[in-house]
């Protein structure tokens, strides 16, 4: 392989983990506003009953396991972290 080659095969590397990151995001606040959507629709008691919170937490978990292992940033991946964990102390409250 020509050096070329490996430096074409490594920017496509990070673009897929730039993309893999950037997807994280986006799915973990997608979540968050169908969250919001179903509250506003049906009331804050709705989401309360629903399993569809505890489903949710799973999801974003997943999301962000998906995203440590693909994207090898610590910095961002903790930001991410943060901001996911921080979506779900909201809901305990």
């Amino acid at each position: 392989m020509t050096k070329d080659e490996i430096a074409i095969l490594m920017y496509i590397k990070n673009l897929l983990s730039d993309l893999v990151y950037m997807n994280g995001v986006i799915a973990t606040e997608l979540t968050k506003i169908t969250e919001n959507l179903a509250a506003l629709r049906h009331g804050e008691d709705f989401l309360e009953r629903s399993p569809c919170i505890e489903e949710h937490n799973r999801l974003n978990s997943s999301i962000l396991d998906v995203v440590k292992r693909h994207f090898k940033n610590e910095q961002f991946n903790a930001t991410l972290e943060k901001h996911v964990l921080k979506h779900l102390e909201g809901l305990e409250k």
